[in-house]
Formats: C-alpha cells, sequence, structure tokens
C-alpha cells in the first residue's frame, strides 16, 4: 500500500534507478568522479581546494546525473569556472566537457578490471514484482546501464531500460528533471501517479518527487544507514535497506 495513504492501492508499476538500487556500481562511479575531479582541481586550483569527497560530495552534486551536468554541479559548488566544451573534447582538465569525458574513461577502466555486479536482493525482488503483476523499468543516467543490466541476468525480469543512450537520442533531461523517470512509466503504459520510484540518489528522489510520482522510495544500502536522513528530507516517502524490503513494505510478503 502507498506509504502516504495507507488505504490505497499498491502502485502499478515501479521505476528503479541502475547504479546503486540494482547494481553494485555506484562505488565505482565515485571512484571514477575522484580520478577526473582530482585532478581538475589541482590543475584550476591546486592546494587551494581540497581533494574530491567520493562520498558526501558524490552523493549531493554528481550521482544520479549525466556526466556533464554533475560536473558542472560539483565545480559551481566549489565556486570554480571552465568553459563548457564541446561533445568532442578529448579527456582532459580544461573543459567541463573534458573532465566528463575523462570521468567516463575512468569509469570504463574500472569497469574492465572490477566489473559490476547485481545486488543479492535484486533478482528475487524483482520476481517477485513480476509475480504481483507490477511493471518494472530500469533507468540510469550512464550509456553502460543497458549492457550492464544484461550482463547482470536482469534484463529478462524487466520491462523496459531507459539509459543514457536513449536520454541522448530522444533529447531527455538528466535528473533532477523528471524527464527520464516519466519516460519509463511511459513505457510501461502507466500514469506516475499509479506508480513508484525507487531511488538512492537525492537528485533522483527530486525528479520523483517533480514528477508526480506516486510514491518515492530512498534506497539507503550504506551500512550504517548514513543516507537515510538526507533521503527524506529530499522528499522520499518512504527508506528502505533494500528492495526486498520495498517489496514487502508496499506490495506485501511476496519476496
Amino acid at each position: 500500500m502507498d506509504a502516504r495513504n495507507p488505504g490505497s492501492r499498491p502502485p502499478r508499476a515501479l521505476v528503479l534507478d541502475t547504479d546503486g538500487v540494482l547494481l553494485d556500481s555506484a562505488g565505482l562511479h565515485a571512484a571514477a568522479w575522484k580520478t577526473a575531479l582530482d585532478a581538475c582541481l589541482e590543475a584550476v586550483a591546486g592546494e587551494r581546494q581540497p581533494p574530491f569527497d567520493a562520498e558526501g560530495e558524490y552523493r549531493r552534486f554528481v550521482d544520479g546525473r549525466s556526466r556533464y551536468d554533475g560536473a558542472a554541479a560539483f565545480l559551481a559548488a566549489r565556486g570554480l569556472e571552465l568553459p563548457a566544451g564541446t561533445p568532442r573534447d578529448p579527456p582532459g582538465r580544461a573543459t567541463i566537457r573534458a573532465v566528463a569525458a575523462r570521468k567516463e574513461q575512468a569509469f570504463v577502466d574500472l569497469l574492465r578490471t572490477e566489473g559490476a555486479t547485481a545486488f543479492d536482493d535484486a533478482r528475487p525482488a524483482l520476481a517477485a514484482l513480476g509475480e504481483a503483476d507490477v511493471s518494472c523499468a530500469a533507468v540510469s543516467a550512464s550509456r553502460h546501464a543497458r549492457a550492464l543490466i544484461r550482463a547482470a541476468g536482469l534484463a529478462g525480469l524487466l520491462t523496459a531500460i531507459v539509459d543514457g543512450e536513449d536520454a541522448a537520442r530522444l533529447g531527455l533531461a538528466g535528473k533532477p528533471d523528471p524527464a527520464l523517470f516519466l519516460h519509463a512509466a511511459a513505457l510501461l503504459g502507466h500514469s506516475p501517479r499509479e506508480t513508484a520510484v525507487a531511488e538512492d540518489a537525492l537528485a533522483g528522489i527530486e525528479a520523483a518527487r517533480r514528477g508526480g510520482f506516486g510514491l518515492v522510495v530512498g534506497v539507503d544500502r550504506t551500512p550504517s544507514r548514513s543516507s537515510t536522513a538526507p533521503l527524506r528530507d529530499q522528499g522520499a516517502d518512504l527508506v528502505v535497506p533494500d528492495l526486498l524490503t520495498l517489496v514487502r513494505s508496499v506490495w506485501g510478503e511476496r519476496g
């Protein structure tokens, strides 16, 4: 049932963020961002700026956003300015596009050496949702998401996948704009009010709230549950430690 309205019907569809919710890949993204942003800070500001915080600043400024938007948001928060650059800029430190390209390069290198896997609860939770006739879609700003979801063996449990390639092709704005989530709900054939969103990023919670989704769920997988309060403050109706808890809390004892 809806966490905000106990007498209401449970959502008929669920849109899930990919990195940090379905796949254990958020740490790779954070490490890749640190590689790119620390190099940028050293070049632009030297010792006048502390290194990028791969926990707090990652969650506040870049988690859930496109590479370009994430780099721009972080640099703006530090009071630094770089030219926007062009999508053809090679990996580097001189433009926002170059920093974003450096993050992409670092992420691909980490994927090659470490890989990304699904969380243990992802498959049984998606299977339980399928048995409950809840349509599910995965959303990510990453252009790698579709391939990673397939490699993790989750694609067959999802009705739709919306990733960075789709966003670029369709001109969909990145989070905190709700465009990705709204497109996923449309692919599932349900209105936002009939659809829940599960997110671990603050930008994603904001996007779901702005999109008018019927239930906005924060997923806090941190060992100390350090993200629970920020997710609630951002507007999450419910915060859970994993997807099986979400299934049991909203759709009943199916997980």
